[in-house]
């Protein structure tokens, strides 16, 4: 299939008009280029593997080309699940060179996928996509196979990560928020010794500018902590023991998981089976509100396990308990969306980190850009929330953004510059869902 570059785009003599209908076939021919016969690649540069979350956004776009090709998406990714229910963050192409990605699978010493996990948006996904295609889901048994996966994937979480017994889980690495570099790790992660970086090549500078991405010194301590974490055996009723530890409740990570469970009360209530996902979606959104929730501040922070303080930084991740329905705190959480710090319906998408802050960097990984799924996941907690005016605009920018940038993995929000790899899968993926489930007006 055509590359985007070789799509005439609308105003051209060869196509008149329609910029829905160039993004749509663009779009298409991305997932196209990056699907590896089982399972699609974020990029075919920078992550040649198949990420988590990446796959579960995907297979929300690709719902609507192909749903069967979207079932297998995340049968594949589940087949790298573990016994214990832990579904890892990457499952790695063995076929790929060892030198393709760092840290591979020889780091990780698990066979055929990493040790640290990525937010639970599956349940969502496996959901949207059995809705999809009824019909066909039904006869390839797909929510019957995918229901246990799911409820053992969840329960991992809530029983071996919920480190205060607060009914929060904890991430145990920055990479597990998939906000990698996110302000709201920097306190924490300073009690981190980082390794020397000579000890480790990085393979992400080959295919972005270094100034984008982390600095060598918290990618030394991205690395530490993937070693301890390893070693210990990924034992996590172990981690809290020693030293170099990191772990955080993560108001995004917590507030997807409970938007998971509402969707496994749906696919339980589908196959007729009795359910209790509503009970626990709603004791997750209560522990979010009385544990991380600032009233002062009208903002959900992320906090430390280890000393129990809030980041007190305004990062994207706290704005996606907009996902819950029954958010209590939803009109003040809009009040700070639509405030300065990230000027909802005036930016460019949702900035990654508050726009009035002195490290905000409208270029650097997740301390400042806007990022296609972040923009999907508050569209649709705008809608959750009766504001169809803001929806509308945002759905308008991710759009351009797309259009503007050949689906970029991540843009300014002022400017609107794409930033990272181009053709990225999620992007895309995320663009058709637009164009397909939201109407324009």
């Amino acid at each position: 299939m055509p590359s985007v570059a070789h799509l005439a785009r609308p105003g051209s003599a060869s196509a008149p008009g329609d910029t829905e209908g160039w993004l749509l076939a663009a779009a298409t021919n991305v997932l196209a280029a990056n699907w590896l016969g089982s399972s699609t690649v974020p990029s075919r540069s920078l992550y040649p593997h198949q990420w988590s979350w990446d796959s579960a956004f995907i297979s929300l776009g690709m719902r609507h080309l192909s749903p069967s090709r979207a079932r297998r998406e995340l049968r594949t990714l589940f087949t790298g699940q573990w016994a214990g229910g832990r579904v890892p963050h990457i499952l790695f192409d063995l076929a790929t060179p060892p030198e393709a990605y760092f840290p591979g699978p020889g780091f990780w010493q698990t066979g055929a996928t990493s040790g640290i996990v990525q937010p639970p948006v599956h349940a969502l996904a496996v959901w949207e996509v059995h809705r999809a295609d009824r019909a066909g889901s039904n006869h390839a048994g797909f929510l019957a196979e995918m229901y246990p996966k799911l409820v053992a994937w969840h329960s991992y979480l809530r029983t071996r990560r919920d480190f205060s017994g607060d009914g929060l889980v904890s991430i145990v690495h920055p990479w597990e928020s998939g906000m990698d570099n996110s302000p709201a790790w920097d306190v924490p992660l300073s009690a981190v010794t980082s390794i020397d970086p000579a000890a480790f090549t990085r393979r992400d500078l080959e295919h972005g500018h270094a100034a984008d991405r982390p600095t060598d010194e918290d990618y030394g301590r991205y690395v530490r902590l993937a070693t301890e974490y390893r070693d210990i055996g990924y034992a996590d009723a172990r981690w809290l023991d020693g030293e170099n530890r990191f772990a955080v409740e993560d108001p995004g990570f917590n507030a997807l998981l409970a938007a998971s469970e509402l969707a496994l009360d749906e696919i339980a209530t589908e196959l007729g089976l009795p359910s209790r996902h509503a009970e626990t979606a709603a004791r997750i959104m209560d522990a979010l509100v009385e544990h991380l929730w600032d009233a002062e501040s009208r903002f959900f922070f992320t906090r430390d396990v280890l000393t129990g303080k809030l980041s007190q930084e305004f990062t994207c991740t706290g704005l996606l308990p907009l996902l819950l329905p029954e958010l209590p705190v939803a009109a003040e959480l809009l009040a700070t969306a639509t405030g300065p710090r990230f000027g909802l319906g005036i930016a460019l998408g949702v900035p990654s980190y508050d726009l009035t802050a002195a490290g905000f960097d409208p270029a650097k990984y997740w301390r400042g850009p806007a990022w296609t799924n972040i923009g999907w996941l508050v569209h649709r907690g705008l809608l959750a929330h009766g504001e169809p005016g803001l929806a509308r605009r945002l759905r308008s920018d991710l759009l351009d953004s797309a259009w503007r940038t050949d689906f970029a993995e991540y843009s300014d929000p002022v400017i609107g510059e794409g930033h990272g790899a181009r053709s990225f899968s999620w992007t895309a993926a995320l663009t058709v869902d637009l164009l397909v489930s939201v109407p324009a007006t």
